[in-house]
């Protein structure tokens, strides 16, 4: 990996190179860039991938406190250090916030956008704080509600036992985590955009997993009606959260049509 200063942090990313259209993967909240594997292995020979590590995750620091707005400028950033003008902006759920804002406050290096369990909106007050709750834990010093938590949150995000079991190893391995304090709060105070959504004019494709218990498939569905040109909604049967991660043949399908299509 490269790592570039960008917007005053140290910002770790993958670029495959090549000569094809660019694609840029920003990932999930508690996941890093390796989240995008069977994405980068299946078009990376046709298509010019760049993956990153977002601010507080991998190997990329969150020292200060910021908003998807500024992960929108530090998505951009990451394209001018690959020299890059315009980039298709894959965005999974957080990396979805910030490739949204990306859209609005960039619309001119957005060529085109993919949405995989991601939404404009907020959560109401009741999630909001269940979420901070959990969070506590990654911070704490309680073994068991570390634990507990964890397969929780697996369950929300990943669903399968033996992929959850893996990323439960990472969190661990990274049990104190100190930058989640600024990106959760990145996550959790995020601003609502939905209204602004009739302003995205660049192709959309919206991918969701059905079995998505953190983001109900009706809130994606509002973005697939406000913006000019959503290209498809795909719903990926039985997928939770990433589905991109559990399900990445049906995801992988739908990108390749979706790109194609450009």
């Amino acid at each position: 990996m490269t790592t570039a200063s960008i917007n005053g942090v140290p910002i770790h990313y993958e670029d495959s190179g090549g000569e094809g259209p660019t694609i840029l993967f920003s990932h999930g909240f508690l996941m890093d860039h390796t989240m995008f594997d069977a994405q980068v292995a299946a078009l990376s020979d046709r298509y010019r991938c760049i993956r990153w590590d977002e601010r507080g995750f991998g190997a990329t620091p969150a020292p200060e406190p910021f908003t998807y707005w500024d992960s929108a400028d530090d998505a951009v950033g990451v394209l001018d250090a690959c020299g890059v003008e315009r980039a298709v902006f894959v965005g999974m759920s957080q990396g979805g916030f910030l490739s949204l804002r990306a859209a609005l406050a960039h619309p001119d290096r957005v060529a085109a956008l993919v949405l995989i369990d991601s939404a404009a909106d907020t959560d109401d007050d009741e999630t909001i704080q269940g979420y901070r709750d959990m969070l506590g834990a990654f911070t704490g010093d309680d073994d068991a509600m570390f634990a507990g938590v964890c397969e929780i949150v697996a369950g929300l995000i990943i669903g399968e036992p033996e992929l959850s079991a893996v990323w439960i190893g990472e969190w661990t391995a990274r049990r104190g985590m100190p930058d989640i304090v600024h990106a959760a709060d990145a996550l959790l105070s995020r601003d609502d955009v939905e209204d602004r959504m009739s302003e995205i004019t660049c192709p959309v494709l919206i991918i969701h997993g059905t079995a998505d218990q953190a983001i109900a498939p009706e809130r994606p569905q509002k973005v697939a009606d406000a913006v000019v040109d959503c290209r498809e909604v795909v719903h990926v049967d039985g997928a939770a959260h990433a589905p991109n991660m559990t399900h990445p043949d049906a995801v992988n399908a739908a990108l390749e049509r979706f790109l194609s299509s450009l």
